[in-house]
């Protein structure tokens, strides 16, 4: 309530909508995920303490990063109604997956948490945050996509066009195909099972980072470069950040597959 209460001052002191940059873009990202996660926060507690994290976490990145949180004007490029219904769609879809992203992280720790002793009991948990997830995923999914198709219509209005292949477009796109091909890997046989989803959760938010960080600073040549801001250096703490999923990633792999065999053992035996 606070944070909307946030928003809704920013919005009436502006006189536009509160998600025109990036600062007031990670703020609707973190009322997104809490969204998000009191939403599931009934069937899973676990969730809404994810979604805390989550929010904490991206709103000391909007504190503590070159975001300039300071009331500015709108630029004649975003003095439209299409702001509220496209940047709004768009930026809460990436609420959801970002939660996506979390609980994927969390079940790796789990699978890495598990013993012969503890695997019912953590296997419960982490099939009901797998659900939770691909809900969470579903309807992310769902706001992108809507969000792509509103972008275009946007377009349409302001340059003549409905798509162009600009560097925000394609990477919106991405990201609608990615999440689309994570929600069908249950049809896939070989490559199905909750470990596969959550990995491919954890992985596929590289496209969300892509079109919200990487296309505003790195691919700056566009339409919408009206959005960009002076390229920054790669930090290098986000090396030991990717390092350490990736870490992460491969020995919840490998306790999983261990757990797994012994377990299949003994229900042979």
């Amino acid at each position: 309530m606070y944070h909307t209460y946030g928003l809704a001052m920013r919005w009436y002191l502006s006189g536009h909508a509160p998600w025109s940059n990036g600062y007031e873009a990670l703020l609707l990202v973190s009322w997104a995920s809490l969204l998000a996660g009191f939403s599931f926060s009934k069937y899973s507690r676990i969730t809404l303490a994810a979604t805390t994290f989550l929010a904490f976490l991206t709103l000391m990145t909007a504190s503590h990063s070159s975001y300039d949180p300071q009331l500015t004007n709108l630029q004649p490029v975003l003095k439209s109604y299409w702001l509220i219904i496209h940047v709004a769609t768009l930026t809460i879809s990436y609420g959801f997956l970002v939660l996506g992203l979390v609980l994927g992280l969390f079940n790796m720790v789990i699978y890495i948490l598990k013993t012969n002793h503890n695997y019912k009991r953590l296997s419960l948990i982490t099939r009901e945050l797998t659900y939770i997830n691909e809900m969470t995923i579903t309807i992310g999914l769902l706001l992108a996509t809507v969000g792509t198709f509103l972008g275009g219509v946007w377009a349409n209005e302001s340059w003549g066009r409905y798509w162009g292949w600009d560097a925000k477009e394609t990477w919106a796109l991405v990201i609608t195909v990615v999440y689309t091909i994570i929600i069908h890997l249950r049809l896939a046989p070989k490559i199905k099972g909750e470990f596969i989803f959550n990995v491919a959760s954890i992985i596929g938010f590289g496209s969300v980072l892509m079109t919200f960080i990487g296309v505003n600073y790195y691919f700056t040549k566009g339409l919408h470069s009206y959005g960009s801001g002076d390229t920054p250096v790669f930090p290098i703490y986000l090396w030991f950040v990717l390092s350490f999923i990736i870490a992460l990633i491969i020995i919840a792999g490998i306790n999983k597959r261990r757990i797994d065999k012994f377990q299949y053992q003994v229900e042979e035996s």
